[in-house]
């Protein structure tokens, strides 16, 4: 099941279960669309994959399966794909 991870790794902008904004890579690397375009031209900094829109959870299963509340920040690592 998907951690659906709060934030942005590289801005720490917040990316909540409905946002249209969230991209992540096959290892749930988490950014948000705009990092994605402009700063990481497409390719995860932290594997070198490449990233997808995230699903929503449907809103009657976030009380059973809530999204992650860890947020992961390494902006150091911005702009450079593995």
């Amino acid at each position: 099941m998907l951690q659906l991870r709060p934030n942005c790794e590289c801005c720490n902008r917040d990316l909540p279960n409905e946002s249209p904004d969230a991209r992540i890579c096959t290892f749930e690397c988490t950014f948000c669309a705009d990092c994605v375009e402009t700063r990481l031209n497409g390719a995860c900094p932290n594997c070198g994959g490449e990233f997808t829109v995230r699903p929503r959870r449907p809103a009657g299963k976030l009380a059973k399966y809530p999204p992650s509340t860890e947020r992961v920040y390494k902006p150091q690592g911005c702009g450079a794909a593995a």
